[in-house]
């Protein structure tokens, strides 16, 4: 299914009874983008039409620690209540890969007031969506997700490689657009568009990125909630059908020192709810000022925002001059150096491309944030910087460098803690807070290499 096809509860029990179910995945995404939650028989999920999960399962760090203390407990129930999860039956899909007929639901969380739960990552699109939506607008999304495949790897502290292809050897130089590159991987892909398709994903086009192993996958656009569920759903689906061919599927944002980082592009326009046209363009085919301000508003709030889109340590070795990721947030059109990039397009599809966003960004986190953004540039009408016409290395860096300066940003930019919600804000900092202090227990090979006997 998809967002644009509703499903009330009745529509749900036909479309499991017609592929005759037996199991249900109740599942709800947390910080990470991980699936939580919890697998029932058939017969158990239509009863009940929901499940209880403490609240703080969508609220812990990807090593799955909690703070020991602080504002998290301001928000979060020190005495670890329940949330009421209840399914979206506009998310069902089948789970190609199980042995029996099994489903897997996307449930958004509830307090016990019935109110969404602000923290939990798909309530934060949601808000945003609400905000455009009062406005009479409706966002309109496109992602690029790309993803390196490696050799397995089951010791953290070996280097990561690429894998062996059907001519039996692993690619060692880099094959941008290579046909014969993919093809070296066609059983896999063959597995993961027949996956795609038994999902109901609005996959695209396939592509060879610039890494060795490394590949992209565009999706259809569409309303940000239903593809954010795609790009989640896509995620575990790559990872399946990748450990099905003996290799793995990883979307850190840089797995492999010298190679490019692997990111999340983000195509965005507007819709005019009512008459239906494109707000970023005018009667004329010209830019709008909706379309500038959108603009404006990317560029004064990306770099506050940032670690929502870049939220590991890992995440800000991508963020380096001249290795296909931007440094700043100046804009252009068709310019691949820049931040934002418009492509060029008809008038009617008019868009903005984020190109910021780490593909180890939960995907309903990064959706907020870019909307998020643009939304507050329209409110406050902010005009963009002139357009960068030259290749933008060569201005100075705009983004914060690591997670830690990212946290800092984040805290001082309190209009987005407006938009996306203060509890969400509170909540998200703390937990990379957390992330931010593990990593810095770790001493790392470089730390050993280049100091341990010259300082």
């Amino acid at each position: 299914m998809s967002e644009n096809k509703t499903m009330s509860f009745n529509d749900l029990e036909q479309w499991l009874n017609e592929r005759r179910v037996t199991e249900v995945e109740c599942l709800v995404p947390d910080l990470t983008g991980v699936a939580r939650g919890k697998i029932l028989p058939r017969g158990k999920f239509t009863e009940d039409r929901g499940m209880r999960l403490p609240q703080a399962i969508v609220a812990m760090g990807v090593t799955g620690e909690f703070p020991e203390s602080g504002p998290y407990y301001d928000v979060v129930d020190p005495t670890d209540k329940d949330m009421q999860l209840r399914p979206d039956p506009s998310s069902v899909r089948i789970v190609p890969w199980a042995t029996d007929p099994t489903a897997q639901v996307i449930h958004d969380c509830f307090d016990h007031e019935g109110k969404l739960v602000p923290f939990a990552p798909r309530s934060v699109l949601r808000r945003v969506c609400d905000l455009f939506a009062a406005e009479g607008l409706q966002p309109i999304v496109a992602p690029e997700l790309e993803f390196y495949l490696t050799a397995r790897n089951t010791d953290p502290n070996t280097l990561l490689r690429a894998p062996i292809g059907r001519s039996g050897r692993a690619e060692t130089s880099r094959q941008a657009y290579s046909i014969d590159a993919v093809n070296e991987f066609d059983p896999l892909f063959e597995e993961i568009y027949d996956y795609s398709d038994k999902m109901e994903l609005n996959v695209d086009t396939l592509i060879h990125e610039v890494g060795a192993g490394q590949m992209e996958i565009n999706f259809f656009h569409n309303k940000p909630l239903g593809l954010a569920d795609e790009v989640f759903f896509f995620k575990r689906t790559v990872r399946e059908a990748a450990l099905r061919h003996d290799m793995y599927a990883t979307f850190m944002a840089k797995p492999i020192a010298g190679e490019p980082g692997s990111a999340m592009h983000v195509h965005q326009s507007l819709i005019d709810v009512a008459s239906g046209k494109n707000v970023f363009s005018n009667e004329d085919g010209t830019p709008s000022e909706a379309f500038m301000h959108y603009i404006g508003g990317l560029q004064r709030y990306i770099p506050a925002a940032m670690v929502l889109v870049a939220p590991y340590v890992n995440s800000y070795r991508r963020l380096s001059r001249n290795t296909a990721a931007p440094i700043n947030i100046e804009w252009g059109y068709d310019n691949r150096t820049v931040g934002i990039r418009s492509p060029i397009s008809a008038p009617a599809a008019r868009r903005v491309e984020n190109r910021v966003i780490g593909a180890d960004a939960n995907p309903y986190v990064a959706m907020a944030m870019t909307l998020a953004c643009g939304y507050l540039g329209l409110k406050n009408k902010i005009k963009p910087k002139p357009e960068m016409r030259g290749d933008a290395y060569l201005s100075p860096y705009a983004l914060p460098r690591s997670l830690g300066e990212a946290l800092d940003w984040l805290r001082k930019e309190t209009d987005l803690h407006e938009v996306l919600g203060k509890e969400f804000i509170t909540v998200y900092s703390e937990i990379k807070e957390l992330e931010f202090d593990e990593f810095m227990k770790v001493i790392s090979p470089w730390e050993r290499e280049h100091l341990l006997l010259h300082v």
